[in-house]
């Protein structure tokens, strides 16, 4: 056994050498989607952050893991009113804790953890983040962040860049179909 394992790694070593480090990288994870293998790799950057990612088709994360905090998080992004924090904790669960569909409570807890002042009523600030279109429904009574918090969020602490930046995503409202009633109506005026 010791010796198709050998032989298998200097086989793979020796197609590898040729290619250059993307290259490399690419093929492995490749070959770990392919195989089902959890493939976890660590890199630090330039900004002394670590970025981690899981290759594996059961375990695929669409979320970057960095290493940030709640509290610095929220701080950079200096949000100032319920609904503003409300869907920055939304981005941050989503995107920092692998949690696409959260419930008020969720929010709640990560705002503690965040250590920001306790929200006054969470309930009525996810209803109005909901009703700004921050916000939309999930599955099973949850909420998820839309794609237009996503990108207010991205834009703060720039609030008028945030506020243009969902300007521009919001959908208009299709006109109503006609009523049968309208519908005689028009057909009478002609």
């Amino acid at each position: 056994m010791e010796t198709n394992n050998l032989n298998a790694l200097t086989t793979i070593i020796s197609v590898l050498k040729d290619l250059d480090i993307d290259s490399q990288k690419r093929t492995l994870q490749a070959v770990a989607t392919f195989l089902d293998i959890p493939l976890i790799t660590s890199e630090k950057f330039s900004n002394n952050k670590t970025y981690e990612t899981s290759n594996s088709k059961n375990d695929i994360s669409f979320s970057e893991n960095r290493i940030i905090s709640s509290k610095e998080f929220l701080r950079d992004k200096s949000p100032k009113t319920d609904i503003e924090r409300i869907v920055c904790l939304a981005y941050y669960l989503t995107h920092y804790r692998d949690t696409p569909h959260f419930k008020t409570v969720d929010l709640s807890s990560l705002n503690t953890e965040a250590a920001q002042p306790k929200l006054s009523n969470p309930a009525v600030a996810v209803d109005n983040a909901t009703k700004s279109g921050l916000l939309v429904q999930a599955v099973k009574g949850s909420k998820q962040i839309s794609a237009a918090g996503e990108v207010f969020v991205q834009a703060l602490p720039d609030r008028e860049a945030a506020r243009a930046s969902i300007a521009n995503m919001r959908l208009k409202r299709r006109p109503k179909k006609p009523t049968p009633k309208t519908l005689n109506t028009k057909a009478e005026n002609l």
